[in-house]
């Protein structure tokens, strides 16, 4: 069993009227995390009961809200209950159907799933504002992986662990950038399995979410648009370029990508600029939810090759997962004259720039474009992160971190 540390937050919720709502990539484990939310329920004594649209005999009961009622009435009686409805985005007009209900004030509480498809298809966010509660639920996380691998000996003591096991902490952050983390494959051994598994979890993607439910025609342009972003995670991406190499319509590059965010592949950052207009109008920059699927759609799966973007990735992973629950913005800087800082940390009283170095740094190096950041916006702190060395230096006011990647757990835990 791999544990989830998203288990504890939507435990916690389950006092709540609001609808708990659990979104994210295909098989990231959302029905997992619900079995166990529901063996957890049923052994406090409460009455439970388990809907996957995904089962055709299950699917009968959304025919209508008042043939829905009806069976958890049976099955629950009238009284406190807690009902899962798994695969959400199945049914026509989710969010208005799960509305009507939730407005009845019935005394049960509802646990729902569903993939990014559910936003795309029926906008069920609207639907349900102010009666639900999003948890985003992502592959395993790079400490969630390490936890799994450790057999959780270090659960809550996974610092400690980096600091004294260095050796095998590379080969798991080895193993993590090149397999990612989606459960599946986690669980797996062999690296034939391992591909064969992670082979059906992109043909999965491909032809029931943007195949079969977005009814997009020409999948040999998504699927090569998805090939040339993993190719360039990192690097700012132009439109037109992409539309002049795929023989498609800039709309149509920048609604596949839309679609490629929204079913939770890839992710968007845009550069930092004190002018939001030109924050909004300028060329971002995607990354990968899983490392694993990038280095699937590009080839690479079980042999990276640009490790050091893909270690970029892993970072911005991160710094997303760690600062989730704060109103921190992150972005790239980019100048005409080609200075670049891999992340920007807005704090919103102040900046932090970031920039990643694959490599075992023996002596603290500063880039020309982290100095002329530095310069330009005088931050406080700065953070380079490396593989290895661990240090603090004074630049022109700012304080800068030089510190291996499992520090920054701790650095963005203290807030930084």
């Amino acid at each position: 069993m791999i544990e989830r540390s998203l288990f504890l937050e939507l435990r916690s919720h389950l006092s709540k009227k609001e609808i708990s709502f659990i979104v994210g990539p295909r098989q990231a484990g959302k029905t997992t995390l619900m079995l166990f939310l529901k063996d957890y329920l049923e052994k406090k004594g409460e009455k439970t009961l388990f809907l996957n649209l995904d089962i055709e005999v299950d699917r009968e009961y959304f025919s209508s809200q008042e043939r829905l009622i009806k069976k958890i009435e049976l099955e629950l009686g009238k009284k406190r209950g807690f009902v899962f409805i798994d695969e959400i985005q199945r049914k026509q007009d989710a969010g208005l159907f799960l509305k009507g209900i939730y407005d009845m004030g019935l005394p049960y509480k509802f646990i729902v799933s569903g993939s990014g498809s559910v936003e795309l298809k029926e906008k069920i966010h609207e639907s349900l504002m102010g009666r639900k509660r999003i948890f985003e639920l992502s592959t395993l996380s790079f400490e969630e992986f390490v936890d799994f691998k450790t057999q959780y000996k270090y659960k809550n003591r996974l610092s400690e662990f980096f600091a004294v096991e260095k050796d095998k902490t590379e080969l798991l952050l080895e193993e993590y950038l090149n397999f990612g983390g989606y459960p599946r494959t986690v669980l797996e051994e062999e690296l034939d399995e391992k591909q064969k598994l992670m082979s059906e979890i992109y043909q999965s993607y491909i032809e029931r979410d943007i195949f079969y439910l977005l009814r997009i025609n020409k999948t040999d342009a998504f699927t090569n648009l998805l090939k040339l972003i993993s190719a360039q995670a990192g690097n700012i991406v132009h439109f037109s370029e992409l539309s002049s190499t795929l023989g498609i319509s800039v709309k149509t590059v920048k609604d596949y990508l839309w679609y490629m965010e929204k079913t939770f592949v890839i992710q968007r950052i845009n550069p930092y600029f004190k002018n939001i207009r030109k924050e909004i109008t300028k060329s971002p920059v995607y990354y990968f939810y899983d490392l694993g699927l990038r280095n699937f759609a590009i080839g690479e799966f079980g042999r990276l090759k640009d490790v050091g973007f893909v270690f970029q990735n892993f970072i911005y992973n991160l710094l997303k997962e760690k600062l989730r629950s704060s109103s921190a913005k992150i972005y790239f800087w980019r100048t005409k004259d080609k200075a670049e800082v891999d992340f920007v940390v807005d704090l919103g009283r102040e900046v932090i720039p970031i920039e990643v170095k694959y490599k075992k740094m023996k002596f603290p190096e500063l880039t020309r474009s982290l100095k002329s950041f530095i310069e330009k916006y005088t931050p406080q702190k700065a953070v380079v992160v490396n593989l290895s060395l661990d240090t603090k230096i004074n630049l022109k006011g700012a304080q800068i971190h030089i510190i291996p990647f499992y520090r920054l757990f701790q650095l963005l835990l203290n807030k930084l």
